[in-house]
């Protein structure tokens, strides 16, 4: 069914990690020419190289570009941006349709509602831990970094009006829509993956009568990856049209006041990267750290220049498959954790929450911190996959624990360069969860294989 068929297109076609291979030589004739028909030449060296080289070379030349435009940000916006809006306009086309299609196909090829559970279950306890630790990773660094030392508050008056954030059971309520195509339109992820999920479990219930309908969805889910795969071919001018415009507007001048709280909050993240993320490949997956930290590389720098956790699913989705995550697991853990898991966002709340303190002259007592932890994790849970939405959640932590809600503003001309870090944590934390899960089911299952080959003997 669809998880061998897309799990063997995804082995052979794979367009983000493999190199591109050089031509085989052929042994030459006496003219010079080649043996056979003439057609087998080396490739030239652009053409060896692969997707994700290109993609890292255009990450270096947007930000070279942009160092160089930041006396002229208008060219940047002008010319550049574009080429970048457009790409992120057709990956976020193609993620609805991906994540609905995927996560139905998914569930029906695990055929036992009990075992979706299981899956769920797992996936949910993973996405709390690891979003615990980070926010906790973030408040020890801001502390032990002083991440607010040598600040000086600037002479304007702060303002910044927060958004009212909504309650826990706002937020349930909200997971189940009442239209079906209302979510889709308006890329509302939680409901999409509801819709997916309860779809599916109606085809399982359904049995031989909603094969025509599985089909469809089969091939619909093959099409969006083919849709998708053509769309990454052009990954690199869209990294490079996201990334110049960011240095070019953003420079110096703005970072250097922040450069501090810039630098605690990407030394925490890339802690929770290397400590808790190499910890639980290498302990659930049994899993060498670096082949996962090798594998994730073009996410990461995809994530890193788009600041979309949406955006960057389907490249996600890719690279997870080709270390050899199973087609079931990518398609319902990862759209559920680029919706619910945010542990870079969760690091980037503790070590501001924290800086706004310190700014302020307001000492933290260790239940106030831990109550940032707790608001932090479920916070977590609402925040969206796009751009920006980590300044609402902040708002919300620091109104947990008596923070002048203004403080937000001292961290907003910054927020984007935060933003890209965090998102570039996020979706790695979503790509070792789904290896944990994965790993632990396909143990299961080998368990339980062993049990009934002993019971038949």
């Amino acid at each position: 069914m669809h998880e061998g068929k897309g799990r063997t297109a995804m082995a052979d076609d794979s367009i983000i990690s493999a190199p591109a291979d050089a031509a085989e030589a052929t042994p030459s004739t006496p003219d010079g020419g080649s043996k056979g028909d003439g057609h087998d030449k080396p490739k030239p060296w652009f053409k060896r190289l692969s997707l994700t080289t290109w993609i890292f070379i255009a990450l270096i030349l947007g930000v070279l570009v942009g160092m160089a435009l930041q006396g002229a940000p208008e060219i940047a916006d002008t010319y550049i941006k574009p080429f970048g809006t457009i790409f992120l306009n057709l990956i976020k086309m193609i993620v609805v349709p991906l994540v609905l299609f995927s996560i139905i196909a998914g569930v029906v090829s695990l055929d036992d509602v009990k075992k979706v559970g299981a899956i769920g279950g797992k996936t949910v306890l993973f996405y709390l831990a690891t979003t615990a630790c980070a926010v906790t990773l973030g408040l020890i660094f801001a502390n032990v970094m002083n991440v607010g030392a040598g600040y000086t508050m600037p002479s304007g008056e702060l303002s910044y009006e927060a958004t009212e954030p909504p309650s826990l059971i706002d937020t349930i309520v909200n997971m189940f829509p009442s239209n079906f195509f209302q979510p889709m339109a308006d890329a509302t992820m939680l409901q999409v993956i509801v819709i997916a999920v309860v779809f599916g479990f109606g085809m399982i219930a359904a049995g031989k009568k909603a094969k025509p309908v599985i089909e469809i969805c089969n091939a619909m889910s093959d099409v969006c990856i083919a849709i998708m795969r053509g769309i990454i071919l052009v990954a690199p001018f869209g990294v490079f049209g996201l990334i110049c415009p960011v240095i070019a507007n953003n420079g110096i001048d703005v970072l250097r006041p922040l450069l501090w709280l810039i630098v605690v909050a990407y030394v925490a993240m890339i802690v929770q990267i290397i400590l808790v993320y190499s910890g639980i490949i290498k302990i659930f997956a049994r899993m060498n750290p670096l082949k996962f930290l090798r594998g994730e590389m073009p996410v990461m720098g995809f994530a890193f220049a788009s600041a979309s956790s949406m955006g960057t699913l389907p490249i996600n989705m890719e690279c997870t498959e080709k270390m050899g995550v199973s087609k079931e697991v990518t398609s319902f853990v990862l759209p559920l954790g680029a919706t619910i898991n945010m542990d870079g966002t969760a690091i980037y709340q503790g070590v501001c929450a924290i800086f706004i303190a310190q700014v302020f002259g307001i000492d933290l007592s260790i239940g106030q911190q831990l109550t940032i932890v707790m608001t932090a994790v479920l916070a977590s849970i609402g925040t969206a996959g796009v751009p920006g939405s980590g300044m609402i959640m902040l708002a919300m932590v620091l109104q947990s624990v008596g923070l002048p809600v203004e403080g937000v503003a001292l961290v907003a001309g910054v927020d984007r360069i935060l933003d890209m870090m965090r998102t570039t944590v996020n979706v790695t934390g979503d790509a070792a969860v789904a290896t944990c899960v994965d790993a632990m089911q396909k143990r299961a299952a080998a368990r339980k294989a062993r049990k009934a080959e002993k019971a038949a003997a």
